[in-house]
């Protein structure tokens, strides 16, 4: 039987993800194997859904990506010119948010600073995590063309989206109505209600005493809500409750 020559670098019997990725990913990017191909006229498209850069990743972000990234190389493995288009999202109510309560942390208040320094700490922030995000993306080994990446706030796809508003609004498919909304006291502005949180409090029951114009006694009003006393201007009883007969 020949002799076996062994290599010094035999397979390890565990997994190491950082040796492989760290090795792998630059000679990827370096290849630009992650860009689309001219010699296919089929294309295959794929848009991120942008990560908002409220923070950093979660194992949703991973789960969803990881799914993304399977059909992205069955695609290129099938010959097609594929493209997946990265990118991070604003998502500026959240974000204002979280910078907002950066602030107050170091003792800032944003109203007394104006809005060209909060904006300015906005983009420092969006630098900071969208940066992140971008590079937890890589680790996972997403194949997107960083080449084409894109932010929400870009030129052309504020320029995209406000031209997409007008058109619906031309058609008749978007229009203003009296709704009741959820108001943000603080950020001055109505949110969605995907971006509002319910949760059961234990709250008072005020009484409130009416005096009758006869003097004869009061009437009295229950309510949640004490602060509409102010906006009261008559109170109605049921004419067949006998209490009031």
């Amino acid at each position: 039987m020949p002799e076996i020559n062994t290599s010094e670098k035999e397979l390890s019997t565990a997994y190491t993800p950082n040796q492989i990725e760290d090795k792998w990913y630059p000679i990827w990017e370096k290849s630009e194997v992650f860009k689309p191909s001219d010699n296919s006229s089929e294309p295959f498209t794929l848009m991120i859904p942008p990560p908002n850069v409220t923070g950093i990743l979660t194992m949703g972000h991973v789960l969803n990506n990881t799914i993304n990234d399977v059909l992205v190389r069955r695609a290129r493995m099938q010959g097609k010119s594929t493209l997946w288009l990265p990118g991070t999202d604003h998502a500026s109510i959240a974000t204002e948010a979280k910078v907002t309560r950066m602030l107050k942390d170091q003792g800032i208040n944003k109203r007394e600073i104006g809005r060209e320094k909060f904006l300015n700490y906005a983009w420092e922030w969006k630098e900071k995590y969208g940066g992140i995000i971008i590079q937890q993306l890589k680790k996972l080994g997403a194949s997107c063309d960083w080449s084409s990446e894109v932010f929400t706030m870009d030129d052309d796809y504020s320029s995209s989206v406000l031209e997409a508003f007008v058109r619906l609004y031309n058609d008749g498919l978007i229009y203003r109505g009296e709704r009741i909304i959820n108001w943000d006291p603080l950020g001055q502005t109505a949110l969605s209600d995907e971006e509002v949180i319910y949760k059961d409090t234990k709250g008072h029951l005020w009484h409130f005493k009416y005096p009758l114009s006869d003097e004869s006694g009061h009437l009295i009003v229950a309510t949640t809500r004490p602060e509409t006393m102010l906006g009261d201007t008559g109170v109605a009883v049921n004419p067949k409750d006998k209490r009031y007969n």
